[in-house]
């Protein structure tokens, strides 16, 4: 049976490929069996990934409010827009989980020209610049033109005092972060650049993806018994991760949600970040 990508190519349906992803929700083998069940009744010969995908959130909803978000990861990442600037606040807030320290939003001047910088980190004395390139749908990669930017960015600012963590930094390194994929070229020139590449499945082993998960990092978005403008309003006020309302009940109730909606969204957080 043939299935339609976001992309518009047409590849085979996998069963294998879907259970994968539905295993990593945290869902049991029996909650998974009994979806791939239903979803191989309705998928039809040119049906849509998306579709598909829609499929198994909404059964998986049912099973579980936070095997649903877990799975709506990727989703859920391309909510922190429209224009990223939330985005590279989460990426911030990955960072400090790994003990570095982070300020976003930044404007340095360079040897020629000033640039805002997204985000910069600092771990052992040694700063370094994150580029955030966010995309709102899933099929847009950054492309090898990205690093290159980035590069000339880069060597315009290193080797320069400034005002980030204290009155005499200098910028050592460089990563660039998206929330989708880098083109073959864009890997290929980056690695050959010494930049630091960090996207939805790559590197392999430290992906974002897996990042999140050994960090329990799940953005507010991936939360099922939020609606999008809730979601919205807790990231105007900085509410970035599902873990940081689970002991904040107050910034829910400051929304609007009933005692009830409370304890439903806290429900859904902690068994979320409770995943591993």
């Amino acid at each position: 049976m043939k299935i339609v990508k976001h992309s518009g190519s047409i590849v085979d349906f996998n069963r294998d490929k879907l259970k994968s992803s539905l295993l990593k929700s945290g869902a049991d083998k029996k909650v998974v069996e009994d979806v791939l069940q239903v979803i191989e009744k309705q998928v039809y010969d040119g049906i849509s990934t998306k579709k598909i995908y829609k499929l198994a959130f909404n059964l998986l909803k049912k099973s579980s409010h936070s095997h649903a978000a877990r799975y709506n990861l990727r989703a859920a990442l391309q909510l922190l827009g429209p224009a990223g600037f939330f985005f590279e606040k989460y990426i911030a807030r990955l960072f400090i989980s790994e003990g570095y320290l982070a300020q976003t939003n930044l404007f340095l001047s360079g040897k020629c020209v000033g640039h805002e910088v997204d985000v910069a980190i600092m771990k052992n004395n040694y700063i370094e610049m994150v580029e955030c390139k966010f995309h709102a749908k899933s099929e847009t990669n950054s492309d090898v033109k990205v690093p290159m930017y980035i590069l000339s960015r880069f060597n315009d600012l290193k080797d320069r005092n400034h005002l980030i963590f204290t009155e005499r930094d200098t910028i050592s390194g460089c990563w660039i972060v998206t929330n989708n994929r880098f083109t073959a070229d864009a890997m290929a020139f980056a690695h050959c650049s010494g930049l630091q590449l960090l996207s939805w499945d790559y590197p392999k082993e430290f992906s974002l993806q897996k990042r999140i998960d050994e960090g329990q990092l799940y953005p507010i978005t991936c939360l099922t018994t939020l609606t999008l403008a809730e979601k919205d309003k807790l990231l105007v006020q900085d509410v970035i991760l599902a873990s940081e309302i689970i002991n904040n009940t107050e910034v829910l109730e400051q929304i609007g949600l009933s005692a009830n909606r409370v304890k439903n969204v806290i429900k859904e957080a902690s068994e979320l970040c409770k995943y591993l």
